[in-house]
């Protein structure tokens, strides 16, 4: 079986979508690692791989787009990113006031919490 390239391991087709994969999971790798890192430095160095890994991943989709060897996926309605933005922006709040309670930071952040959902004529119990 000879690919487009005249090699008898694989068609490009097939081989550019295992490096398109590859680098997927090379990115979520690297980000698994730049998270569990307590170095500054190691982190760093970690994000910058991530970026540039993301980046290639970038370029041979678009280069497999061009070439018609990947079909993307079909686009998101409005409605579904800014319900899944706002889910993540609630995750990250709650993630945010649990820090601050078990640093002891809480008392004038649930203060100043609880203010504005006064103001905005909400009442959230989990600041009472």
């Amino acid at each position: 079986m000879n690919g487009q390239n005249g090699s008898a391991f694989m068609p490009d087709e097939d081989l550019l979508n295992v490096i398109l994969a590859d680098l997927k999971r090379t990115v979520r790798e690297y980000t698994t690692a730049a998270t569990e890192s307590a170095c500054p430095a190691v982190r760093r160095v970690f994000n910058d791989l991530t970026m540039d890994t993301l980046r290639l991943q970038g370029e041979l989709y678009a280069q497999m787009g061009e070439l018609n060897m990947y079909t993307p996926p079909s686009k998101a309605l409005r409605q579904d990113v800014d319900k899944q933005i706002q889910a993540a922006q609630q995750t990250q709040q709650k993630c945010q006031q649990f820090i601050q309670q078990k640093t002891g930071q809480a008392a004038g952040f649930a203060g100043i919490q609880n203010n504005q959902s006064q103001q905005a004529g909400t009442n959230n119990s989990y600041f009472m």
